[in-house]
């Protein structure tokens, strides 16, 4: 799969994810692109070498969706989770 599927991929994973994950929504749609792009590039990487699936290769291939879907909800919970720390932190402190 080229470069620009997989951007394809991961714009539309992120969004995807970003409707799934629960919680308010502190990034703007550039950061849900990154994580999705990354996600997709993530979850494609474990699917392959972790659980040595070999149909991460076709753009309409159902496994790679499930991959960077999941992927990318995976980052975005992360993001979550390091932002909200951090805005914790900062109310605390005045």
């Amino acid at each position: 799969m080229g470069i620009i599927a997989w951007i394809i991929l991961g714009l539309v994973a992120g969004v995807v994810a970003r409707m799934l994950v629960p919680g308010r929504d502190r990034q703007g749609l550039i950061i849900t692109f990154i994580l999705g792009v990354a996600g997709a590039l993530l979850g494609g990487f474990i699917a392959t070498e972790v659980f040595h699936v070999k149909g991460i290769q076709g753009f309409f291939n159902l496994s790679t969706w499930v991959c960077a879907i999941l992927g990318a909800a995976v980052l975005l919970i992360g993001y979550n989770m390091i932002t909200s720390r951090r805005s914790g932190s900062r109310v605390g402190r005045r």
